[in-house]
């Protein structure tokens, strides 16, 4: 009827998804990804987690570790000439996203068989993989739980599509825009383990 919408600028929008009981995480499992890194093909998933309590809305603040750098830029000074090269940057920027494709699981299973890991998936939604780059990498033993899992550090959202939606889940567009500047764009036929492959593998 339209008596009870509310301007979008009013409103705050949840995640979809509350509070699962696990949100597990797949490293690495884009080709693209892959070159960018120089890193090898991964011979098999690289599973890590997040706790529940990181995700967030889609469009809140995402509150970095108080000791991680977010980077600091130069400013060139006044009457710089344009493309003069500038000095680097003060300090790394060690907090880090990656935009996801994320699954959500609406059926239980286990030691589920690939041809019929999708009928466990009630559908799909937007994540950001938000990193704490210094505690993935150089703190807390290399282990990367701490640096992938503080609060904040899943932004979901802000709709599920249904799987029945979605003809194929393996030629989605997938991109990432920080401050209105387009820092990855790719799709999901790139990925190295497809859904499927990946529900079954979990479920063991």
């Amino acid at each position: 009827s339209g008596r009870h919408r509310v301007p979008r600028g009013s409103a705050r929008l949840l995640a979809p998804v509350g509070d699962p009981q696990k949100v597990i995480c797949v490293g690495l499992n884009y080709h693209d990804h892959c070159r960018e890194q120089a890193a090898k093909v991964p011979r098999e998933p690289l599973i890590f987690s997040k706790f529940p309590s990181a995700i967030s809305g889609p469009f809140d603040d995402i509150v970095h570790p108080q000791d991680t750098s977010v980077g600091t830029r130069c400013v060139p000074p006044p009457g710089t000439a344009p493309g003069t090269a500038l000095p680097a940057p003060l300090s790394p920027q060690e907090l880090d996203w990656e935009v996801e494709l994320a699954a959500v699981i609406g059926k239980r299973g286990r030691h589920i068989e690939e041809a019929a890991a999708l009928e466990h998936v009630l559908g799909y939604t937007v994540a950001n993989d938000v990193s704490a780059r210094d505690w993935q990498m150089r703190r807390n033993g290399r282990q990367w739980l701490l640096g992938k899992t503080f609060d904040t550090f899943c932004p979901l959202g802000p709709a599920i599509v249904t799987r029945e939606a979605v003809p194929d889940v393996h030629n989605l567009w997938i991109r990432c825009s920080v401050n209105g500047q387009r820092m990855q764009d790719s799709n999901t036929q790139h990925l190295i383990f497809g859904v499927p492959a990946l529900v079954a593998w979990v479920s063991r």
